[in-house]
């Protein structure tokens, strides 16, 4: 399933902020949980309109930006 079906971004919600589908959650709320250290049981029973492929889905798309990330070492 493509990100696009689960990750959506519009200005009008959460300032333009990526957020799941259908939902005001936004992607970097659900990752900050998992970095925290809550599971995924955990996130899925605050937030009950969740879906385990809703957390994959945040999951993948931290992975993409993760591999479009560029970083130059500037000379010292």
């Amino acid at each position: 399933m493509p990100l696009s079906d689960r990750i959506v971004a519009d200005p009008e919600i959460l300032g333009g902020k990526p957020v799941i589908r259908g939902t005001r959650l936004a992607v970097e709320l659900i990752l900050e949980l998992l970095a925290a250290g809550q599971s995924e049981s955990q996130i899925l029973d605050s937030y009950p309109g969740l879906t385990r492929e809703d957390i994959l889905a945040c999951l993948a798309y931290a992975s993409y930006l993760a591999h479009e990330y560029k970083a130059y070492p500037i000379p010292a």
